[in-house]
Protein backbone atom coordinates (compact mmCIF):
# COMPACT_ATOMS: atom_id res chain seq x y z
CA UNK A 1 0.00 0.00 0.00
CA UNK A 2 3.01 2.20 1.13
CA UNK A 3 4.97 1.51 -2.18
CA UNK A 4 1.67 2.35 -3.99
CA UNK A 5 0.78 5.80 -3.00
CA UNK A 6 4.66 6.33 -3.64
CA UNK A 7 4.11 5.39 -6.61
CA UNK A 8 1.23 7.46 -7.73
CA UNK A 9 2.88 10.57 -5.99
CA UNK A 10 6.05 10.43 -8.09
CA UNK A 11 4.42 9.24 -10.81
CA UNK A 12 1.84 12.51 -11.45
CA UNK A 13 1.70 13.74 -7.63
CA UNK A 14 4.49 16.73 -8.11
CA UNK A 15 2.66 17.90 -11.10
CA UNK A 16 -0.71 17.93 -9.50
CA UNK A 17 0.59 18.99 -5.84
CA UNK A 18 2.09 22.04 -7.90
CA UNK A 19 -1.07 22.56 -9.29
CA UNK A 20 -2.94 22.52 -6.43
CA UNK A 21 -0.89 24.66 -4.94
CA UNK A 22 -1.71 27.25 -7.80
CA UNK A 23 -5.41 27.07 -6.97
CA UNK A 24 -4.52 27.44 -3.46
CA UNK A 25 -2.67 30.58 -4.28
CA UNK A 26 -5.71 32.10 -6.29
CA UNK A 27 -7.67 31.39 -3.25
CA UNK A 28 -5.35 32.58 -0.80
CA UNK A 29 -5.96 36.25 -2.95
CA UNK A 30 -9.44 35.46 -3.49
CA UNK A 31 -10.35 35.11 -0.16
CA UNK A 32 -8.83 37.74 0.98
CA UNK A 33 -10.70 40.48 -1.46
CA UNK A 34 -13.84 38.54 -0.97
CA UNK A 35 -13.35 39.03 3.40
CA UNK A 36 -12.47 42.59 2.89
CA UNK A 37 -14.67 43.85 0.55
CA UNK A 38 -17.55 42.16 2.37
CA UNK A 39 -16.53 44.06 5.46
CA UNK A 40 -15.39 47.29 3.95
CA UNK A 41 -18.14 47.55 1.26
CA UNK A 42 -20.82 45.48 2.50
CA UNK A 43 -20.27 46.14 6.42
CA UNK A 44 -21.22 42.70 7.19
CA UNK A 45 -19.92 41.39 10.54
CA UNK A 46 -16.41 39.72 9.97
CA UNK A 47 -17.48 36.09 10.59
CA UNK A 48 -19.87 36.73 8.15
CA UNK A 49 -17.31 37.82 5.49
CA UNK A 50 -15.06 35.05 6.56
CA UNK A 51 -18.04 32.07 6.01
CA UNK A 52 -18.90 33.82 2.41
CA UNK A 53 -15.08 33.98 1.88
CA UNK A 54 -14.76 30.38 2.68
CA UNK A 55 -17.89 29.19 0.53
CA UNK A 56 -17.11 31.01 -2.40
CA UNK A 57 -13.20 29.79 -2.74
CA UNK A 58 -14.20 25.91 -1.33
CA UNK A 59 -16.36 26.37 -4.06
CA UNK A 60 -13.86 27.99 -6.74
CA UNK A 61 -11.53 25.28 -5.42
CA UNK A 62 -13.78 22.54 -6.34
CA UNK A 63 -14.23 23.18 -9.39
CA UNK A 64 -10.27 23.95 -10.66
CA UNK A 65 -8.95 21.44 -8.64
CA UNK A 66 -11.70 19.09 -10.44
CA UNK A 67 -11.20 20.00 -13.66
CA UNK A 68 -7.56 21.01 -14.13
CA UNK A 69 -5.63 19.00 -11.13
CA UNK A 70 -7.03 15.91 -10.89
CA UNK A 71 -9.43 15.03 -13.71
CA UNK A 72 -12.44 14.47 -11.22
CA UNK A 73 -14.32 14.00 -14.44
CA UNK A 74 -18.68 14.52 -13.72
CA UNK A 75 -19.06 17.44 -10.95
CA UNK A 76 -21.05 15.62 -7.92
CA UNK A 77 -22.70 16.73 -4.78
CA UNK A 78 -20.89 13.93 -2.94
CA UNK A 79 -17.44 14.90 -4.19
CA UNK A 80 -18.19 18.57 -3.59
CA UNK A 81 -19.14 17.76 0.23
CA UNK A 82 -16.04 15.60 0.59
CA UNK A 83 -14.05 19.18 -0.84
CA UNK A 84 -15.51 21.25 2.20
CA UNK A 85 -14.98 18.56 4.65
CA UNK A 86 -11.41 18.48 3.65
CA UNK A 87 -10.96 22.20 3.75
CA UNK A 88 -12.74 22.59 6.93
CA UNK A 89 -11.08 20.02 8.53
CA UNK A 90 -7.86 21.23 7.28
CA UNK A 91 -8.30 24.91 7.12
CA UNK A 92 -10.45 25.15 10.58
CA UNK A 93 -10.19 22.43 12.73
CA UNK A 94 -5.95 21.37 12.18
CA UNK A 95 -5.15 24.74 11.82
CA UNK A 96 -6.70 25.72 15.18
CA UNK A 97 -5.25 23.29 16.88
CA UNK A 98 -1.42 23.70 15.14
CA UNK A 99 -2.18 27.24 16.31
CA UNK A 100 -2.64 26.53 19.78
CA UNK A 101 0.06 24.51 20.47
CA UNK A 102 2.86 26.72 18.02
CA UNK A 103 1.66 29.99 20.53
CA UNK A 104 0.04 29.03 23.77
CA UNK A 105 2.68 25.76 23.91
CA UNK A 106 6.13 27.17 22.05
CA UNK A 107 5.34 30.88 22.40
CA UNK A 108 5.88 31.16 18.60
CA UNK A 109 4.17 34.44 17.24
CA UNK A 110 1.03 34.19 15.33
CA UNK A 111 2.37 35.88 12.13
CA UNK A 112 5.25 32.78 12.02
CA UNK A 113 3.10 29.77 13.37
CA UNK A 114 0.16 31.24 10.49
CA UNK A 115 3.06 30.22 7.84
CA UNK A 116 4.33 27.22 9.23
CA UNK A 117 0.86 25.67 9.40
CA UNK A 118 1.00 25.86 5.46
CA UNK A 119 3.87 23.18 5.57
CA UNK A 120 1.40 20.58 7.46
CA UNK A 121 -2.26 21.83 6.12
CA UNK A 122 -1.67 22.08 2.03
CA UNK A 123 -0.27 18.64 2.05
CA UNK A 124 -2.56 17.13 4.42
CA UNK A 125 -5.22 18.91 2.69
CA UNK A 126 -3.94 17.74 -0.96
CA UNK A 127 -3.75 14.03 0.05
CA UNK A 128 -7.42 14.21 1.09
CA UNK A 129 -8.53 15.81 -2.06
CA UNK A 130 -6.32 13.65 -4.31
CA UNK A 131 -6.95 10.17 -2.16
CA UNK A 132 -10.77 11.00 -0.53
CA UNK A 133 -12.24 13.82 -2.38
CA UNK A 134 -11.68 13.01 -5.97
CA UNK A 135 -10.88 9.23 -5.62
CA UNK A 136 -11.30 7.83 -9.05
CA UNK A 137 -13.09 4.48 -8.83
CA UNK A 138 -11.54 1.27 -10.07
CA UNK A 139 -12.49 -0.26 -13.10
CA UNK A 140 -13.36 -3.52 -13.53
Amino acid sequence: MIKKIKKIIKKDGIVQFIKFGMVGALNTILSYLINNGCYYFLHLHEQICNIIAFIITVTISYFLNNRYVFDGGKYSVKSYLKVVASYSFTGLFLSAVLLYVEERIFGIPNYIATFMNLVITVPVNFLLNKFWAFKKKKEN
